[in-house]
């Protein structure tokens, strides 16, 4: 007897299916997880794909406009109508419900730092804001009943209930896309907004003034910004060019501007801005005369600024004696504003520039398409379109349109040297950021056309010369950016939404 139970002990034959047996249940369970894991991480890649297009394309929208909220959740809304499907049965379309949509004013320095859903962070930091002005970022995360199945879970094959704990596995990838607008083609000027008031409610953004034709065939004024800044003000800001007469002359800054990050500059040179803006009228500062050849520093192809006859090419002299006429300024003019309405002298100017009757000009850049009377740049333009520009004026001036003081190629009508790109800023409510030149942003960007060169309370001093004391600078605005503008913006403008988490 026990012999046979010492052999039936030291037996080792079917020990492998014993072992087998006893392990099956684990490798199958190994298996079933694997393939769990693998089905999640799958799901989850799609799924963060999916957020990471939705959070792109919202944040493609946060332009700093009033609507810029609306029009970020609309593009979610038209994302997923798409109908993505995370399945090949059922319905596993993800919704706007699946997905929580979080406008941020910015996001933590570290990646380390976690962000809820809710936009609050791991150090009890609220990003989340409301104001369409404010936010930069739109974060994206998927909710816990985001899938179908009632959880919103990701069901598993493998039975983890007997094992105590949930069947399903929440899969909850997130997304967080920032979105920086730059403009590189612009002078390193600002000009104050001139629809801006003391209260916010009454106040009017350019883009909104613009498009309901409130800035159309106005004039407005600029002098320089001083301790007060308001409406009726220019500044300068920050740029890598040494020469800010030649920044202007040529028609950039040297740099590109984030959209919500200029800064002011000190030491505005008035002489500088005034000889730069002058080349453009086909005149050339005496320290200027040298670049009378160079194509950068060319004039507009329609010049006709309403000099004397005695006018030469290095001073802007006003015509005195009405035989000569630049586009007229406005009438009423509202020195806390800085601006006209839009009424002017069409017919004498017409007469005296071109001997004819005022003909009936199509205001083709009104916003609107209104059919009201022509803005200065319309005529303008009208002047180039009908082989006007070398009209002579009255005797004894008979001034035209055609440069006559540039010596090099012939300027061309496009790109249109009369028109410069411009911050608009609401100096205001940023009153302290520009005395104290802090980065600030700009209510938008404006195209302006240059009605005149700029005057000199001094005429008998060189354009430069900073104590001769400028007029203002004349100038109608003609498109502005953003979706309520005319789009000629838009080439100036680089538009980038990437993503950050």
């Amino acid at each position: 007897m026990l012999r046979t139970i010492r052999e039936f002990w030291n037996d080792q034959r079917g020990i492998a299916m014993i072992l087998v047996a006893i392990m099956l249940p684990v490798l199958v369970a190994f298996a079933v997880l694997a393939i769990d894991m693998s089905r999640a991480n799958g799901l989850h890649n799609d799924l963060q794909k999916g957020v990471d297009a939705l959070a792109l394309a919202a944040a493609a929208e946060l332009d700093g406009r009033s609507d810029s909220i609306f029009r970020a959740n609309n593009a979610v809304t038209n994302l997923l109508a798409n109908k993505t499907l995370f399945s090949t049965s059922g319905d596993h379309q993800l919704a706007l419900s699946d997905v929580t949509v979080t406008y941020l004013t910015g996001i933590p320095a570290s990646d380390n730092t976690r962000l809820s859903a809710a936009g609050i962070d791991s150090n009890d930091v609220n990003w989340a804001s409301t104001d369409p002005k404010a936010v930069t970022f739109a974060e994206v995360t998927v909710n816990p009943s985001g899938l179908t199945d009632g959880a919103g879970a990701f069901a598993t094959i493998f039975p983890a209930s007997f094992i105590g704990s949930s069947e399903t596995m929440d899969i909850q990838p997130q997304a967080v896309a920032g979105f920086t607008q730059s403009i590189c083609e612009t002078v390193p000027i600002f000009m104050c907004n001139p629809f801006e008031t003391a209260t916010p409610a009454t106040s009017k953004t350019i883009q909104q003034a613009f498009a309901s034709g409130d800035t159309y065939s106005r004039e407005f004024r600029i002098l320089k910004v001083d301790s007060n800044p308001g409406p009726g003000n220019f500044g300068l800001i920050d740029n890598n060019l040494t020469s800010l007469r030649d920044a202007i002359a040529i028609g950039t800054a040297g740099t590109c501007y984030q959209r919500d990050k200029l800064t002011t500059k000190t030491g505005v040179t008035l002489g500088q801005v005034n000889a730069g803006i002058n080349v453009r009228f086909d005149i050339y500062s005496n320290s200027l005369k040298q670049q009378d050849k160079n194509w950068q520093y060319r004039p507009a192809s329609n010049v006709r600024k309403g000099v004397d006859k005695t006018a030469n090419c290095n001073k802007y002299v006003p015509n005195t004696d009405g035989t000569a006429m630049a586009l007229p300024p406005g009438d009423s003019f509202d020195s806390s504003t800085g601006m006209t309405n839009s009424t002017w002298d069409r017919s004498n100017y017409w007469l005296i520039n071109h001997g004819a009757t005022y003909p009936s000009i199509p205001s083709t850049s009104h916003p609107t398409g209104a059919n009201v009377p022509a803005s200065r740049y319309d005529v303008y333009k009208y002047e180039i379109s009908h082989d006007l520009v070398g009209d002579k004026s009255k005797a004894p001036t008979k001034e035209t349109g055609t440069p006559s003081c540039f010596k090099g190629d012939t300027p061309t009508a496009d790109p249109d040297r009369r028109l410069l790109n411009m911050a608009i800023v609401d100096c205001i409510a940023n009153q302290a950021k520009i005395n104290g030149h802090i980065q600030l942003k700009p209510d938008g960007y404006a195209s302006v056309f240059l009605n005149s060169p700029v005057q000199k309370q001094d005429n008998s001093k060189d354009d430069e010369d900073s104590s001769a004391n400028e007029k203002p600078i004349s100038l109608e605005i003609v498109d502005v950016d953003g979706p309520q503008g005319n789009g000629t913006l838009d080439k100036a403008l680089r538009n980038e939404a990437q993503l950050y988490r």
